[in-house]
């Protein structure tokens, strides 16, 4: 088939975009999100650290064309100013009917030649586990699996809380620790609190490199994204202290929530207080009227992982790996 490869236009695109980013993405998403988001971030600025390494942030995207003007294929390429030196993410995915006509081989191509030119270090996507075809295409260009992420899904029309597992919030509460969340304690100054808490419990997740965030722009994505409220972050305070977090994110589309992140200080762990959370947690979603919790863990995240399917009863679903290339050394 005749095809051409362009720049992604903004915003114009995004309702061709929506539909293709649907067929890899396990939540759906929609032009409006997609431009709601890329409205949210400023113009890319690359540099190159000390070492010469790739820094700063950028978000090239392209799109392939048919005959007929009808988008088939779209692949982008990003850094944030917090992704670790060297690096950038990607994506490409084609219309499943058009497979195996060499599109994807020449978005790949377009992607790779801008990697090379801003002297990209390492490529890194996130594959389907069940998408053997585009998982043999990436080993087929050099890329290898570094880690293996796990989806998982609470169906809530059938989830009965067990009383053994909900005395976990008694049991925190008797030892001092009480649960709010940030509904109840609004301000900079308790936003600052949990994004001091994130910081601290991000680099202990299985996987999880580079930098984190400055508050303002965590705040951007962390509190104040589409889906987000006040009343789904549910807090563990000991004294005035932040010491654990759980936060959900409803899809619009299919109104379900999304766990988004947890977690609990260090010297907090082992006391049952991420089991609360997530209860309190399920409690909410149920209250919304969701109609099931989705959430994902690394591999080697095994505390987690027990908590969510052996405890709570969330069902294993197929999951992703961390597909990486290097470029050079």
């Amino acid at each position: 088939m005749n095809y051409s490869i362009r720049r992604l236009r903004h915003p114009d695109d995004y309702k061709d975009v929506a539909p293709l980013l649907n067929l890899v993405w396990t939540e759906p998403t929609t032009p409006e999100r997609l431009q709601e988001e890329e409205e949210r971030i400023p113009p890319g600025q690359l540099h190159y650290d000390e070492d010469g390494k790739l820094g700063g942030w950028d978000r090239p995207k392209w799109v392939a064309e048919d005959e007929a003007g009808q988008v088939v294929a779209f692949a982008i390429a990003w850094r944030a100013p917090w992704t670790e030196a060297g690096a950038l993410h990607q994506l490409v995915v084609v219309r499943t009917d058009l497979r195996g006509k060499g599109i994807g081989r020449a978005m790949y191509a377009a992607l790779l030649e801008w990697a090379s030119e801003v002297r990209a270090s390492r490529l890194m996507d996130f594959i389907r586990e069940t998408d053997e075809e585009s998982l043999a295409f990436a080993v087929r260009r050099g890329y290898a699996k570094e880690r293996h992420t796990f989806e998982s899904v609470l169906e809530l029309g059938r989830y009965e809380e067990d009383p053994k597992l909900a005395a976990s919030i008694g049991e925190a509460e008797r030892s001092g620790i009480r649960f709010v969340t940030l509904a109840d304690e609004p301000g900079e100054a308790n936003e600052r609190k949990l994004h001091e808490l994130y910081r601290i419990t991000h680099p202990d997740i299985p996987g999880y490199t580079g930098d984190f965030p400055w508050f303002e722009e965590w705040k951007k994505w962390s509190l104040d994204a589409p889906g987000l409220r006040p009343e789904w972050f549910h807090i563990a305070k000991d004294g005035e202290r932040y010491v654990g977090v759980v936060a959900l994110m409803r899809n619009e589309q299919t109104g379900a929530l999304y766990q988004e992140y947890t977690g609990v200080l260090p010297e907090y762990r082992g006391r049952r207080i991420a089991l609360a959370l997530k209860l309190l947690g399920i409690r909410s979603a149920q209250a919304a009227g969701a109609p099931y919790l989705r959430t994902h863990n690394d591999s080697m995240n095994a505390p987690m992982l027990r908590i969510n399917r052996d405890l709570l009863g969330f069902r294993a679903e197929p999951g992703s790996y961390k597909m990486v290339r290097e470029l050079r050394s």
